[in-house]
């Protein structure tokens, strides 16, 4: 199926300009280095951090240690640049966005402001943003139907996302905002073209997989890897969603970037698991029975699939289908957990006390985008 929206006209130009801002993230390096590697971009990262995995020259051409906070430095790293990709943000897992409301929408509404206003002024023709599937109105996932109290969990389709209802975290306010700045910026523009993307929980190697801002997926397998008898997790373990590798997410941002595709577009996993499941099949990896301890904390809405009817038609692709792929994802995950724990222990430092469980952090984030331990759970 070729695609709705695909663009035959859509050039590779090696050498082009452009700027992945929170670049040095899970998702924006693993972006980076692609486009730079496989397409010769000149890859202009700037983040308020360093990326802790790759070595500079690795994953881009060039790198900027911006708080893009400041407009002056988002308008110094957008010069020049072509196309934008706004990839900046403050946020992590459900600890870390029920612990941090009001941090989240200040912090990452002034950085996708700023670089929408940035791109406006240094005439950008192409900027894409990274939303969420947490734009989309709570009362469409409570997980609870209204006749005879059985779960379940909606394929959310892009349309879903109004009339809005997003109360229970500011981190999809905050998108849905950027989203609609990046409609009417472009509205206003006669050269700017934007490309929204609504992520389903991405996940994979060289991410966050302890401290605090960690997702599930990389939380889960630290758990396996580091408890002998039980295994805690948040809540009930009937909470459901889809994940998504991150190799996968990245052929999804590229993919609607060569598009004419203008519209929101979910990029994520159809596949669901409950999070008991899925803590099943990573103890499958390496045959582990835990005792699964349920207690108490954040868990975020109570269901969550991605609807990829859209996707499909709009650019003639979706991520791939099936349990399969989500296992092999994990699989990579945990290995590269695995041997994250075993290089620490390889230098005598034994952690895995701490590792066992999850931390919730809270705090003003520093210059370096830190944030202040509150407790573990």
């Amino acid at each position: 199926m070729p695609g709705k929206y695909v663009s035959d006209s859509y050039q590779i130009t090696p050498g082009k300009r452009i700027l992945i801002a929170g670049g040095g993230g899970f998702i924006g390096s693993h972006l980076s280095k692609r486009l730079m590697e496989e397409d010769k971009y000149y890859t202009v990262v700037a983040d308020w951090a360093d990326n802790i995995y790759y070595d500079v020259d690795t994953y881009c051409s060039e790198f900027h240690k911006f708080d893009l906070r400041d407009q002056f430095l988002s308008d110094l790293a957008t010069e020049g640049c072509e196309e934008v990709f706004d990839l900046a943000a403050d946020m992590g897992g459900m600890g870390f966005i029920e612990s941090n409301h009001s941090l989240i929408l200040q912090n990452s509404l002034r950085i996708n402001l700023n670089l929408l206003a940035s791109a406006v002024k240094h005439g950008v023709k192409l900027f894409f943003f990274s939303s969420s599937a947490c734009v989309y109105p709570d009362f469409k996932q409570h997980g609870i139907d209204g006749d005879g109290g059985e779960i379940f969990t909606p394929n959310l389709k892009e349309e879903d996302a109004w009339p809005a209802d997003v109360r229970s975290n500011a981190y999809g306010f905050e998108k849905l905002v950027a989203e609609e700045a990046c409609k009417w910026a472009a509205h206003d523009s006669t050269v700017l073209e934007v490309r929204v993307a609504r992520f389903h929980n991405i996940f994979g190697p060289m991410g966050t997989w302890k401290g605090g801002r960690e997702k599930a997926p990389a939380a889960f397998c630290r758990k396996v890897l580091c408890n002998e008898t039980t295994f805690p997790m948040w809540g009930d373990g009937l909470q459901t969603r889809s994940f998504l590798i991150v190799d996968e997410c990245v052929e999804g941002v590229i993919r609607l970037m060569r598009s004419t595709c203008s519209e929101p577009t979910n990029i994520g996993s159809d596949h669901l698991i409950s999070m008991n499941d899925m803590a099943t099949m990573i103890m499958e990896f390496e045959g582990r029975t835990l005792e699964r301890e349920h207690i108490p904390g954040p868990q975020g809405v109570r269901g969550r699939n991605s609807d990829n009817t859209n996707i499909k038609e709009w650019l003639g692709w979706a991520p791939t289908p099936g349990a399969e792929a989500l296992r092999e994802g994990l699989r990579r995950t945990y290995t590269w957990i695995k041997e994250k724990l075993e290089l620490e222990l390889s230098e005598g430092i034994d952690n895995r006390a701490d590792y066992s469980g999850s931390v919730i952090f809270q705090g003003k984030a520093d210059d370096d985008g830190e944030t202040v331990r509150s407790g573990k759970v």
